[in-house]
C-alpha cells in the first residue's frame, strides 16, 4: 500500500486534473458567421417575406435577434478591422483619409497591423484551436511576399481556408469591373485627347497651316497604343493576381473557381468542426456572399425570386444550415455560441449595365454600404447559445460588432488587452437580460476616417439621438445612393456638411426622414452639446497611427505578389482538390 502521504499527493494531483479538464470542457465554443454586404431586410427573421432563409431563422428562433446591431464602418475592410479587434478602425489605421476605402489588390502592403489582437489571438492563448474560412480582406504582406505579417495566421488563426482578397466583379469572367471609373479617367479620357490631338494636327497640317513632324504623329500613337495595352494586361492579368484561393500560407487555386465554391468551403468547416470535438475551438466562417461578383452552385442558381442575388442569399443560408446541423450532429450546440452578422448593410448601387439589379434589401432604413445612414450600418445580429442565452428574445438597444472581442475573450477566460482602448462591450449581461439597457451611450460613425455622425443612448431616457456632421449627396437626386460613384464618398464635393449638425431621434424615426429644429425638439441645443461634448472626449482617445490604406499602402507591390507558378505571371494552379482530398 501507498503511504499516507503519497496517497494525499496522488488524490490531490487526481483532483488538480480533473478541475482542469473540467475547465477546459465547460469553455464555450464559438462560430462566428459573417455575411458580406448582406442587408438587414434580406433574412425572414427581419422581415423578408420571399427570400428563403430557414437556417438564418431557425438560429433567430433559438437565440437574441438585434435589431440595432450596428457595423463599426460601412465598409468592408474597415468593419472588419473593428470586428476582429473590437476597436475603432481609426485606432489601428485601417480608416482610409482618400476616397479608396478598402485594399482592392492583393500584392498591397497595408492590412491589420502586427501588433492589432485580435479575438483570435486572446482564444488561442487560452487553448482553444482557431480557425478562417472564407473572405479575409485585411492585407497579406508588408515588405515581402514571404514575411505574412498581415495574414490571419499571424493574427492568431491556426488555420486559414478562403480569400485573402475580396470578391469582386473583376473575379468573375463577364462579370464585369469595379475600376470603370478609374478606366474611363485614366484611359478613355486620355485616349479621346489623343485623338483629337491627331485629328487637329492632321486637319492643320493638311490645309497648310501648321508643319507637324512626323515623330509627333508617332509618339501620339505609341502613347495611345501604350495606353490600350496596359489596359489590355490590365484586364487579362488582374484576375489571376488578386483573386486566388489559400490554405494557410500557400495559394492553391488561382485564379478561383466558382464552382461549388460554397459547398467547398462549407465542407472545410465541417472537417474542422469534426477534429474539434475534443478541444474548445473558434470558426470564423466568413463568407463571399452576398458581395459582387454573384454567384451560385447549380442546386441554387435560378432557384430564387430574386435573381442572382436571392439565388447567392439563398445559398449562404444553406451554408449555416449545414453548420448548425453538424453542431447538433457532434452534440456540440448547447456549449456552442454561435452568431451571425454582415460586416455592413447591402450595396445599393449594385445595378449591372444591363440593369440587372444585383443589391438587396436594407427594409426600412435609408442609404446602404459606404454611407452613415441607418442602412449602410445597421446589420443583422443574431446570438444563440440554447440553455445560456434565452430564445426568441428581441433587443432594440445599439449594440456593435466591435462588441464580440470582449464578449468572447470573457467567455473564454481571457483578460483584455490592458495597454490599449477596447470600443466594444461585454454583450453577455445584456443578452441574458441581466440589464436592458446597451453599455454604449455614444457610438461614432466613420466614414473613411472621417467622423461621419454620433449616436447617442442617455442612460436616464428612451430617446436615442443620432447627429450627422456631413451627409452624402445622392446621386441622381431623389435616389437612394450614389450611383456615379458606385459607392458614395466621404469627402469635398460629394457630401454636404451640416452646421449644426443634422439630428435625428431614431428611436421615432429610424428611416431618417424628419431631421430635427429647434423649433420641433425644445432640447434641440442642449441635446447637440451633450454630443459634441462626446465628440471632444473621444478625439482625445485617438493617437497618430500609421495609414494603413493611404495610396502607398494600397498600390499594387509586384515584389509582394503572390503566385502558384514561377512562369512568370502566368499564376496559374488548381490544388483545391488534391489538398481537400488529403485533410481528414
Amino acid at each position: 500500500m501507498l503511504p499516507t502521504r503519497d496517497m494525499m499527493t496522488l488524490l490531490l494531483l487526481l483532483l488538480f486534473l480533473c478541475e482542469a479538464h473540467s475547465q477546459v470542457a465547460s469553455k464555450p465554443n464559438f462560430v462566428l458567421l459573417m455575411a458580406d454586404d448582406l442587408g438587414i431586410g434580406d433574412p425572414g427573421c427581419y422581415g423578408n417575406k420571399t427570400l428563403r432563409t430557414p437556417n438564418i431563422d431557425r438560429l433567430a428562433r433559438g437565440g437574441v435577434k438585434l435589431t440595432q446591431h450596428l457595423a463599426a464602418s460601412p465598409l468592408c475592410t474597415p468593419s472588419r478591422a473593428a470586428f476582429m479587434t473590437g476597436r475603432y478602425p481609426v485606432r489601428s489605421g485601417m480608416a482610409s483619409r482618400s476616397r479608396v476605402g478598402v485594399f482592392v489588390f492583393s500584392a498591397s502592403s497595408g492590412g491589420l497591423p502586427p501588433s492589432e489582437i485580435t479575438f483570435a489571438k486572446l482564444l488561442k492563448d487560452q487553448g482553444y484551436s482557431t480557425a478562417l474560412i472564407g473572405k479575409w480582406h485585411l492585407g497579406i504582406s508588408c515588405h515581402d511576399r514571404g514575411d505574412f505579417c498581415h495574414h490571419p495566421t499571424s493574427h492568431g488563426f491556426d488555420y486559414f481556408h478562403g480569400l485573402p482578397l475580396t470578391n469582386l466583379r473583376d473575379c468573375k469572367p463577364r462579370g464585369g469591373t469595379v475600376f470603370a471609373p478609374a478606366i474611363r479617367l485614366l484611359v478613355f479620357v486620355p485616349l479621346r485627347l489623343i485623338t483629337v490631338a491627331l485629328l487637329t494636327l492632321a486637319s492643320l497640317k493638311w490645309v497648310g497651316l501648321i508643319r507637324t513632324p512626323r515623330c509627333v504623329f508617332l509618339g501620339l500613337l505609341l502613347l495611345a497604343a501604350l495606353l490600350i495595352g496596359l489596359l489590355l494586361g490590365f484586364m487579362y492579368y488582374f484576375r489571376p493576381l488578386n483573386c486566388f484561393l489559400m490554405r494557410n500560407r500557400d495559394v492553391t487555386q488561382q485564379p478561383l473557381s466558382y464552382d461549388n465554391l460554397t459547398q467547398r468551403l462549407t465542407a472545410d468547416a465541417a472537417r474542422f468542426l469534426r477534429r474539434n470535438t475534443k478541444t474548445p475551438f473558434l470558426l470564423v466562417m466568413s463568407f463571399l456572399h452576398v458581395h459582387t461578383a454573384l454567384f451560385s452552385s447549380k442546386n441554387f442558381a435560378g432557384k430564387s425570386k430574386h435573381g442572382a442575388y436571392g439565388d447567392a442569399a439563398e445559398e449562404m443560408d444553406w451554408s449555416v444550415g449545414q453548420i448548425l446541423d453538424v453542431l447538433d450532429e457532434l452534440k456540440l450546440t448547447d456549449n456552442t455560441l454561435v452568431y451571425f452578422s454582415s460586416d455592413q448593410g447591402a450595396h445599393i448601387e449594385e445595378v449591372t449595365i444591363k440593369d440587372e439589379v444585383h443589391r438587396g434589401s436594407n427594409g426600412i432604413y435609408k442609404g446602404g454600404k459606404a454611407n452613415n445612414w441607418e442602412g449602410g450600418i445597421r446589420v443583422p445580429g443574431i446570438v444563440r447559445w440554447p440553455g445560456v442565452i434565452p430564445a426568441g428574445l428581441e433587443i432594440d438597444q445599439p449594440t456593435s460588432n466591435m462588441d464580440i472581442f470582449p464578449t468572447v475573450a470573457k467567455l473564454a477566460g481571457s483578460p483584455l488587452p490592458q495597454d490599449r482602448i477596447i470600443d466594444g462591450r461585454d454583450l453577455m449581461p445584456l443578452l441574458q437580460g441581466q440589464t436592458q439597457r446597451s453599455e454604449h451611450e455614444f457610438l461614432f460613425h466613420y466614414c473613411n476616417s472621417y467622423l461621419n455622425a454620433v449616436r447617442w443612448n442617455p442612460p436616464n431616457g428612451t430617446s436615442i439621438w443620432k447627429a450627422f456632421f456631413f451627409t452624402p449627396k445622392f446621386f441622381p437626386e431623389g435616389s437612394n445612393g450614389c450611383f456615379h460613384t458606385q459607392v458614395c464618398l466621404c469627402s469635398g464635393e460629394y457630401v454636404t456638411y451640416h452646421d449644426p449638425p443634422l439630428l435625428f431621434e431614431i428611436s421615432r424615426d429610424p428611416r431618417e426622414r424628419h431631421p430635427l429644429t429647434p423649433a420641433s425638439e425644445p432640447r434641440f441645443q442642449e441635446i447637440l452639446a451633450a454630443m459634441q461634448e462626446a465628440v471632444a472626449r473621444h478625439v482625445q482617445t485617438l493617437q497618430d497611427v500609421p495609414n494603413q490604406l493611404s495610396l502607398g499602402n494600397v498600390i499594387w507591390k509586384p515584389w509582394l505578389q503572390l503566385c502558384c507558378s514561377s512562369s512568370g505571371l502566368s499564376c496559374k494552379c488548381d490544388r483545391e482538390k488534391q489538398d481537400g482530398r488529403r485533410r481528414p
